[in-house]
């Protein structure tokens, strides 16, 4: 400090008005320095804004790119999700229209397997009565048969005993003469 001050007291002493300086520069320097620092700041703060908002500008065009992307994609997936939904209705409809048809074919099916179960009950009936008739016939034809052939034993043996061979010849030849 005391080197600053013996200039000032010299130039004094000389009569010249003394000036600071700082790092060799007056006043006057100091200010062209500012004004070129403030300039360069001006011109490449612009450019770097220039630039700053170019990259925000892009990100948001990419952004909206995104956005854009997204909502297209949300558009589609609604759209494949309304066409799912009807799909699945489509498929409940059918699935019940099926079930109804099932349920009518199997009633059907008991209808008919009732009716041919009756019918089939029928048919044994009426196959066993017809065997029961048929055995009552042959019962009674083996009757008849045992019947006749006992009558034709017992008319055998009456008429052996009743008639000789006179008796016979005569009975034949009358058999004849009836022919």
């Amino acid at each position: 400090m005391t080197t600053f001050m013996s200039l000032l007291a010299s130039g004094a002493e000389h009569g010249e008005h003394a000036e600071a300086t700082v790092l060799g520069f007056g006043a006057e320097g100091w200010v062209y320095i500012g004004v070129t620092l403030f300039f360069l700041i001006a011109i490449f703060g612009a450019k770097a804004h220039r630039q700053v908002f170019a990259a925000l500008d892009a990100q948001i065009a990419e952004t909206r790119k995104s956005l854009d992307e997204a909502a297209a994609v949300r558009k589609e997936a609604e759209g494949l999700l309304a066409q799912a939904k009807a799909q699945q209705a489509a498929a409940a409809k059918e699935a019940k229209g099926i079930l109804a048809h099932a349920t009518h074919e199997a009633e059907a099916i008991i209808t008919k397997a009732e009716s041919d179960a009756k019918e089939l009950v029928k048919r044994r009936e009426k196959m066993a009565e017809e065997k029961i008739s048929a055995a009552e016939r042959a019962a009674v034809e083996s009757l008849r048969a045992k019947a006749a052939r006992t009558a034709a034993g017992a008319a055998r043996e009456l008429i052996a005993a009743s008639h000789s061979a006179k008796a016979d010849q005569a009975l034949v030849d009358e058999a004849i003469a009836g022919l």
